[in-house]
């Protein structure tokens, strides 16, 4: 689901994009908290730009960089109490690196207690290396010094401000413009336009949902009894729009009251959470697969009858009350339709985090009931040109089980792919999928009845071409199993890498059979089997052998939108055929840990600081040639190093980015 909202998203037009510069998303200051004459907790405070998010010190291996401190003492003055603690943050499954993975946003506190061992002032000096990411780019690791004063056994020395070394020497040496800081504030704006957007999505989905349950059996038929009642009810026309009016507003407020006990009773912290549980995922997946079950008429859910009762008493009363009470009389009646639909959409909208999420999925829900019944309420000549009602209710209501059943599935898998036990994967999921959707496929051209369907002889053309657009749908998830990547259910099947064969059934990384082509020196297979340099003076020399530009990619290992970019958009046929035969490709890992020889080491004179790395080795470079530190980062170059075109950075428009490519290519040959 979170993905069918992402794809909503893209179709209104949502794109990010993000401007050459050096981004400082994180502040850190320090200061000390007494316990005891001898015991000191020495605290560090990072204030986090909004749309950012710092990583925990608790990353599992092979994840992104974790928050990691370290203290120095010299002199024997001090010693540690157990490890740094932070604060609890938030916890969420990471599909590119297949693991729970744990962030701050906008503030994080973290604790080292230590015990004095000397009376004298002293200064206790740190670091803390660091990783950053937002919703369109990843920071390389980045270390800053921290420094405490304190004296055991009498009052805390007042502790420095912020120490932040690397930031201030960036800024002597970069000058940022007034045009970067427009772009900082723009990039705000657009992480809250995205989070506006994303409601959007959820409103549109929920009202879609509300238009499908109103085609139910149990919500269709009872339009004209509502409609009979309103019109004998209402002595004059205008009595009559009134009560309509009234009746729908009152649909909408039972609705939006349900949204809002569901978002008070999780919590924002909770909704967080509910995505990346076990427990959630597993006992979700039972209950949707009930939802199917009940739709295919094996059993009906129903509230106590009492209910009911009480209710249509209370609608007898007439009056505003009456009318609200008819409206609680529909929710209750339309139950065993609408609530495997409201269930979904409630605990789906609160599993996104959003804590507002369910309110804005159940107004959309209601608003699409709520319309409909307050319109053919105040125009009664209007119930001529509806349908009537007859077995292809119960047809809308089996459909909807099929949808309720693959759905369910997804839930199975989110647990499985936590708990990396490898019992759904993505072969294993396509099967299923294909099972459900050819099944419905066959049930929609006529060929498998269920109990409460009418005998008929024939079918509709509207069900006819319903059947064939879910067995087209059906086809397409077939390749599936042969490695094909299936973009239109992108993030609904468990990830490539989590397969039998990650290449297809088969298949190994060159294919069944091929031979390995000779690699030049320096040089490995890249993503999609990709020649990749991951030297800058190796790819650029072999560029100048071969005549062909070069395509600086500043990257990072636990860079989840480089992974994206070459998931979704290198993927593409022809951005691949470029990739492969007219660029050379130099990936430089700017989060590459592995050390530099000890006569490669320098001081950087961008940062001051040493550089040990080949990571920052890259990361260096990037800064001080582009005036940039975010990932990913896309330059084409000729063969003195000279831009192309102008740089381009995380662009999931497969076209725009072709275009790009085809720019720097174009101006190479001229």
């Amino acid at each position: 689901m979170k993905k069918l909202l992402y794809i909503l998203i893209l179709f209104l037009g949502f794109t990010t994009s993000i401007n050459a510069q050096i981004f400082e998303p994180v502040k850190w200051k320090t200061t000390v908290e007494k316990i005891s004459e001898s015991e000191f907790d020495l605290v560090v405070i990072a204030t986090i730009d909004e749309g950012w998010h710092l990583y925990s010190q608790s990353i599992p291996e092979d994840g992104p960089i974790p928050t990691t401190f370290s203290f120095k003492d010299v002199e024997g003055n001090y010693q540690l109490v157990g490890k740094p603690t932070e604060d609890k943050g938030h916890e969420e499954f990471d599909k590119v690196f297949e693991m729970d993975i744990k962030y701050f946003e906008n503030e994080a506190t973290f604790k080292q207690r230590i015990k004095l061992l000397s009376d004298d002032k002293i200064t206790i000096a740190g670091t803390v290396e660091f990783m950053v990411c937002d919703d369109t780019s990843c920071l390389p690791p980045t270390e800053e010094e921290l420094t405490f004063e304190l004296q055991g056994k009498a009052s805390i020395v007042k502790t420095d401000e912020v120490k932040n070394i690397e930031n201030n020497q960036v800024n002597d040496s970069v000058d940022i413009t007034k045009e970067d800081e427009v772009s900082k504030v723009t990039k705000t704006a657009s992480a809250k336009d995205k989070n506006s957007k994303g409601l959007l999505g959820i409103f549109l989905i929920a009202f879609f949902s509300g238009f499908l349950a109103l085609l139910t059996p149990c919500v269709f038929p009872m339009i004209p009894m509502t409609v009979s009642f309103f019109t004998k009810q209402s002595k004059t026309k205008a009595a009559g729009i009134k009560n309509a009016i009234i009746y729908g507003i009152s649909i909408i407020i039972i609705y939006v009251f349900l949204g809002i006990l569901v978002t008070w009773a999780f919590g924002a912290d909770s909704l967080n959470a509910l995505s990346t549980n076990v427990w959630f995922n597993i006992i979700f997946f039972l209950i949707l697969v009930v939802f199917a079950i009940s739709f295919f008429g094996a059993f009906e859910l129903v509230l106590p009858s009492s209910w009911g009762t009480k209710v249509d008493a209370q609608a007898d009363r007439g009056g505003i009350i009456g009318i609200f009470f008819m409206a609680l009389a529909l929710a209750i009646v339309s139950f065993s339709c609408t609530g495997p639909i409201v269930g979904t959409l409630l605990v789906e909208a609160a599993s996104g985090g959003n804590q507002i999420g369910p309110i804005v999925g159940m107004l959309g829900f209601s608003s699409a009931i709520a319309i409909p019944f307050a319109l053919f309420a105040a125009f009664p000549g209007w119930l001529n040109s509806l349908p009537k009602s007859g077995g292809w209710l119960n047809t809308v209501k089996v459909s909807l089980g099929f949808l309720e059943l693959a759905l369910a599935f997804k839930f199975l898998s989110n647990a499985d792919l936590v708990l990396q036990l490898h019992w759904l994967e993505r072969e294993v999921f396509l099967a299923i999928w294909i099972a459900v959707f050819g099944t419905f496929a066959f049930y929609l051209l006529g060929k498998i009845r269920l109990p409460h369907d009418s005998p008929t002889d024939h079918i509709s053309i509207t069900r006819l071409s319903l059947g064939l657009l879910v067995l087209t749908f059906t086809i397409y998830l077939i390749p599936g199993l042969w490695g094909a990547p299936l973009k239109i259910i992108s993030g609904f099947p468990p990830p490539m890498q989590y397969s039998e064969s990650p290449y297809g059934v088969g298949f190994t990384k060159i294919g069944a059979g091929v031979a390995k082509e000779k690699l030049p020196e320096g040089a490995k297979y890249g993503p999609h089997d990709i020649v990749t340099f991951l030297d800058y003076d190796r790819g650029m020399a072999y560029a100048k052998e071969v005549d062909k530009p070069v395509l600086l990619d500043f990257t990072g290992h636990a860079c989840v939108n480089c992974r994206k970019m070459e998931e979704r958009v290198w993927s593409d046929t022809k951005v691949l055929q470029i990739l492969k035969n007219d660029i050379v490709l130099v990936s430089l890992y700017v989060d590459d840990k592995r050390s530099l020889p000890e006569a490669e080491q320098y001081i950087s004179e961008t940062t001051g600081k040493k550089i040990k790395s080949i990571g920052n080795k890259w990361s260096d470079f990037q800064i001080e040639k582009y005036k940039a530190n975010a990932q990913p980062y896309y330059v084409l170059l000729d063969h003195n190093g000279n831009n192309l075109n102008k740089y381009s950075a995380y662009d999931p428009d497969i076209d725009s980015y072709l275009a790009w490519l085809k720019e720097g290519i174009s101006n190479f040959k001229k």
